[in-house]
Formats: structure tokens, sequence, C-alpha cells
């Protein structure tokens, strides 16, 4: 069977960071580049073989990628291949000279982690005072230079009740988008996951509030990211909305991302979790995996083409069966339309295909169809 090509690839471009932020992928982040980041001819070697493979938008993410000065080269020789490129970075080293070096790269958008309205929660949870008036600053000399921007935002306890100040600083910096991150289990994220993740049903109550905005904020594109349960919320709630005799049109960032819209080809948003079916992750040393909170190796592309592993792993083959998934997401009628977080069930249960720990849901036997 061959699979379609992947919609996302996210590259760990390099473990280095000059943050330390509490919930990070990794356990460990350097201060500088590390000797196992792929090399730039390994970085070209990857981009060819992502392009013989098809178009997925490429996210330059870290560590911070900005850290490595081949980053424009990168990105400049994976644009000329074709690919959308994106830039994930924390927004603390873009000056107006760095912002026009961005764009000429070829980098369509920029997203920048915000994890509070203020500085005294954002720096907090990054680990660097003054971090937050400085991605501020990054912000604003990016949108100077004409590129879009996104917010994307960890939720967790420390900011769930912040979430209509993050509406609000998006529509005030004029980001494109609002992307929520669901806190993982992983990394530096499974030290506090006791002390910060947020419980099933305040999962329930963000995914409702998200709704609720796409539906007042059609400019703002919103996602709801490891938190593949949105689905099903939307779906109930337009089933509601359709019997109550009030139901809206389709939310508009996944109209746009369905109908070609400029900005849908960044969404990629077309069912729950996408875990080795329409994303994964490459890290720094070359090692693949279905995204960058499932830390189970799919293979490695300093030893193996990117396409084989994409085609033939029997990890990547068993996230794209959802007649596997265990518990009650395994009877879930929903399953094929969220799947629950392989993620979160990974980092709580220690088996990719049990079932979502952190969703609300009470599931009944008969099964809904994309």
């Amino acid at each position: 069977m061959l699979y379609p090509p992947p919609r996302l690839i996210f590259w760990e471009t390099t473990a280095g960071c000059n943050l330390r932020c509490i919930h990070c992928r990794r356990i460990t982040v350097a201060d500088q580049l590390t000797p196992q980041d792929l090399t730039t001819n390994e970085a070209r070697k990857l981009i060819d073989q992502i392009a013989a493979v098809g178009k997925p938008v490429f996210v330059l993410s870290g560590g911070e990628p900005l850290f490595r000065p081949d980053i424009f080269e990168i990105a400049r020789y994976a644009t000329d291949a074709e690919l959308p490129v994106a830039l994930a970075t924390n927004g603390t080293l873009i000056t107006t000279e760095v912002a026009a070096r961005i764009k000429d790269s070829g980098i369509k958008r920029v997203s920048i982690s915000f994890d509070g309205v203020d500085a005294a929660t954002h720096d907090a949870f990054r680990g660097l005072n003054g971090s937050f008036e400085a991605a501020i600053r990054g912000f604003k000399a990016l949108t100077a230079v004409g590129l879009p921007v996104q917010i994307n935002t960890t939720v967790a306890r420390h900011n769930e009740r912040q979430l209509e100040g993050m509406r609000q600083l998006a529509k005030d910096l004029g980001a494109v988008g609002l992307h929520l991150f669901l806190l993982v289990p992983v990394g530096c994220g499974l030290e506090i996951a006791e002390e910060q993740m947020i419980s099933a049903a305040q999962y329930e109550r963000v995914l409702n509030w998200l709704y609720d905005v796409e539906q007042a904020e059609p400019d703002l594109q919103l996602k709801a990211t490891c938190a593949p349960h949105y689905f099903r919320v939307m779906r109930q709630r337009r089933a509601l909305e359709a019997r109550a005799g009030t139901q809206h049109n389709m939310p508009a960032s996944y109209e746009r991302q369905l109908h070609g819209h400029p900005h849908g080809q960044m969404h990629a948003a077309t069912k729950g979790c996408l875990a080795g079916t329409g994303v994964c992750f490459i890290s720094h040393r070359g090692e693949v995996f279905p995204c960058g909170y499932l830390p189970v190796e799919a293979g490695n592309v300093r030893r193996e083409q990117f396409g084989d592993i994409w085609q033939n792993s029997t990890l990547f083959a068993e996230l794209r069966d959802p007649a596997l998934l265990g518990g009650k997401c395994g009877v879930c009628q929903f399953k094929t339309l969220c799947s629950g977080c392989r993620a979160r069930a990974y980092g709580m249960m220690g088996d990719y295909l049990a079932e979502e720990p952190f969703c609300a849901y009470q599931p009944e036997t008969r099964s809904v169809t994309l």
C-alpha cells in the first residue's frame, strides 16, 4: 500500500536554545549548537529526500533555529525545492536585520511562542526575564517586513484563565493565527505534568471556548494542537446547532484550509491526531518520530531514505490503523475523526495505542466517518 505523503514535517534544526522553558519536549537543552546536529550538507540531502516524496510544509524548529548560522541558507534551499517553509522561534533573537533575512530566505510564515499575556507569566514559563518583551519586538520586526506571524501558546494551569487575553494579544499584534498547544507529558513536560496538566473537564472547556471564538473571529486562524478531540467537539457542537436551527458555517480557518486560502496551506488540520499519518518530526540527530511529543523512533535519515521510513515504518503503519486503538478510543464512534493524542497516551500510559487519558467523552459504539 502506498501512503499519501506527509502534509507537515517539523525539523528540529538544533538542540541549542537561549531559553529554558519548563514545558520543553527536551530534558536537556544546550546553550550552543551541538555536534550531533545535522550538518548543512545533511540538511540539503534531507530536503531533497522530502521534496522527492511530496511538498509538505517544512517547519524549521528547535531548540532555537536562529542559533544556526546557516538557517537562512537552508531555508532558501528548501524554498528553491518548492517546499512551503515556516519558522518556529521564540522570537527573542529577531532584530530588524534578522527579520529581513528571514523574509529574503523565502520563509512563508513565522510562529512565535507566547505562554502568557504578560511578562510575569511568560517569562516564568520560558525561564528568562525579558523574554516576553524581546518576543514582542521580534514579532513587530517580522510584521514590519510583511511576514505573516502566528502565536503559539502552550495551555496549562498557569495560563488556562488567560485565553481571552491571548486572543486579544493576537488581535493587538496583528497575528494571522492563534494555535493552542495542549501540554503533553514528555521531556520537561513530564516533570511538571502533575503540577501543570489541566483536567479532562478543563480540556473540554478550552475546546468549547475555541469553537465559540472560531465563530466570532473569522479573520483569526485558530487551531488546537495535541488536542485531537477538538474535532469531536466541533462535530458535536455542529450537530446540536443543526437540531436547534442555529448552525454556523464551517469555522472560517477550516474553510480556508480546505479551499485554498493562502494561509490555509500552513494549517494542515483535516482530522485529529496526525502523528505518523499527516505529520512527522525529525530530530536534530536525524531521528524520525511520529511527532515532536512522541519519542518512539521510526527510523533515522542518516541511515535510511526519508521516503522509505515514511512508507515502510511499522510504527507509522500502526498509527495509521484506528482498529488498533485500545481502551475507550478503540470503541469510540469518533475514532477515525479524532484518534486521541497518541503522544499523551504514550506519556501517561506507556502505550501509544492506548486510550487518550485526558478525554472526558464516554463513547457510544456506533462509528462516525470523516
